[in-house]
């Protein structure tokens, strides 16, 4: 006999309860184990048959998960951007729950839990894979792989990536609310057998072996967090203290570790707020600091070419040569570094005129490179600016370029005390295991980091702290699986999940919705 259909008050609790326990899995606190358990409140609270109410849960249960993750949005720009993201992002679970709605009705998906698992997993992956590219190129934070950095389930990263972390966790998400629903019915017999699955899933991920291996020797490495001034706005309100900051950092930094002991030194984004390439005093103080290190600087500044709008850049500085290579950020922030359709958004927010310049989107892979004496070769790394750690795209193709290392420059300042800089930690950790690249994540506030290959963190600073980090990273040219597969992984899962869809909808014409009764 199957289970009675929940009433509408019970599948909105279950939602408004399942969004809320999993922004509990992000950091922090990064309770990863609670991902599962808020799917499964979410898988349990669509089960009524009805596409469109459907709809109006999933909008709840993002709701209740993105307001309370993405709070520094507030901290950045102000209350009403802050809701209207929230509510974009909420949006397209409330489009999850109108595609499960109709997936499900498949004769095939309801009775069987066997494919409830699959489809649901399917449709959530292509849901985060919509959200992470559109629109304005998409804004991937809160992905549920983002979520397990601290798991044994991100392991999976390394066969196929984010789209496989997070589709693993909405499986196990399913599995759990089966168990709920078949001990409910009193199938004390059957319960077991999801348990069992889920417990599998984390059982493999325990397994997947991660090599943290140095293939082609060590690099030595410092970076520097020099802190800003203030917070929020007046984070750079003071012209070249930033940039004053992190010269002494460098210096400090020059005096603990000696003259040639370091092959490279890391500064976050924006670690000069002058862009040393036209101002000669911050040329000389950057280069004088590189004299005395003995080593390149990658610095972070902003350019603003002849033809207006600007550049967020990372240089890389050689001592007594000057910028020898540069990277430019691909894909600023909309609504932050640059206003779309700036007149219809002034009246929401005065916060778009802070905006004088909009950021230009550079045009070349993240990759720098730079000659190391002491290895007797070319050295490239991988660069990531700030919130392009958060896109598969940018990270795997500066890997695939070459790079050995991935380094993500960025400048947290305008996000106070709040998670923001945890919850890019955590993308950088999961990037690291799935390119098998060590990885430092630098910011001009913290929180700065130093991540083997593996996962592991070695090194974190605090927040709003001056502090220097020194680390031998182990470098590595092999390709894991999810860096050769590409985004081949996300396309095959976003067919199937249209493919489902289609079925489903097409079963529905088929069948009475009084006999799609749960066949479970």
């Amino acid at each position: 006999m199957p289970a009675p259909t929940p009433s509408r008050r019970v599948t909105v609790l279950l939602a408004l309860v399942g969004g809320a326990l999993t922004r509990l899995a992000f950091p922090d606190p990064g309770w990863w184990g609670l991902a599962p358990v808020g799917v499964a409140l979410l898988w349990w609270a669509l089960r009524r048959d009805s596409a469109r109410w459907n709809c109006l849960v999933g909008l709840l249960w993002g709701l209740t998960f993105f307001l309370p993750l993405i709070t520094w949005a507030d901290d950045a720009v102000g209350p009403v951007p802050w809701v209207a993201l929230s509510v974009a992002e909420a949006a397209f679970v409330g489009l999850l729950g109108a595609a499960w709605g109709w997936a499900r009705r498949g004769e095939a998906v309801w009775r069987s839990g066997g494919l409830q698992v699959v489809v649901f997993a399917l449709l959530w992956v292509a849901v985060e894979e919509l959200r992470s590219a559109w629109p304005f190129g998409g804004f991937p934070w809160g992905r549920l792989a983002f979520s397990q950095a601290s798991s044994p389930l991100v392991a999976y990263a390394s066969w196929a990536g984010t789209p496989l972390v997070s589709g693993v966790v909405a499986a196990g998400g399913v599995l759990l609310g089966l168990v709920a629903l078949r001990l409910r019915r009193g199938q004390l017999l059957r319960a077991p057998v999801g348990l069992a699955a889920a417990a599998a899933l984390l059982a493999v991920g325990w397994q997947i072996p991660l090599d943290a291996r140095a293939q082609d020797g060590e690099l030595r490495v410092g970076a520097v967090q020099g802190d800003v001034p203030g917070t929020g706005l007046e984070a750079f309100g003071r012209a070249r203290q930033v940039l004053d900051n992190h010269l002494a950092g460098t210096r400090e930094l020059a005096e603990h570790a000696g003259r040639g002991a370091l092959d490279v030194v890391l500064w976050p984004e924006n670690g000069s707020d002058i862009d040393p390439q036209v101002d000669l005093q911050a040329a000389a103080g950057i280069d004088a600091a590189a004299r005395a290190l003995g080593a390149p600087i990658l610095v972070g500044a902003v350019e603003y070419p002849e033809s207006g709008g600007r550049y967020n850049v990372s240089l890389l500085w050689q001592p007594g040569q000057g910028v020898t290579d540069r990277y430019a950020k691909q894909h600023p922030a909309p609504f932050a570094e640059y206003i779309p359709f700036r007149e219809l958004v002034r009246p929401f927010s005065s916060a778009v005129d802070l905006v004088v310049n909009d950021m230009l989107p550079g045009t070349t892979t993240g990759v720098v490179a730079f000659d190391s004496p002491r290895l007797g070769r070319t050295v490239q790394m991988a660069d990531a600016i700030c919130f392009e750690v958060a896109y598969d795209a940018l990270v795997r193709d500066g890997v695939r370029a070459g790079g050995e290392i991935i380094v993500v420059p960025t400048n947290n300042a305008s996000f106070g005390f709040s998670d923001e800089a945890v919850q890019q930690l955590a993308m950088s950790q999961l990037r690291a295991v799935e390119h098998g690249r060590a990885t430092v994540q630098i910011s001009t506030v913290g929180v700065s980091a130093v991540i083997l290959p593996d996962g592991v963190i070695t090194h974190r600073t605090g927040l709003f702290t001056t502090e220097q980090l020194v680390a031998d990273l182990p470098l590595r040219q092999s390709l894991t699986w999810a860096t050769r597969l590409g985004p081949w992984p996300a396309w095959v899962v976003d067919a199937l999940a249209v493919l489902t869809v289609l079925a489903g909808a097409a079963g529905a014409r088929r069948t009475r919705r009084a006999d799609r009764v749960d066949g479970l």
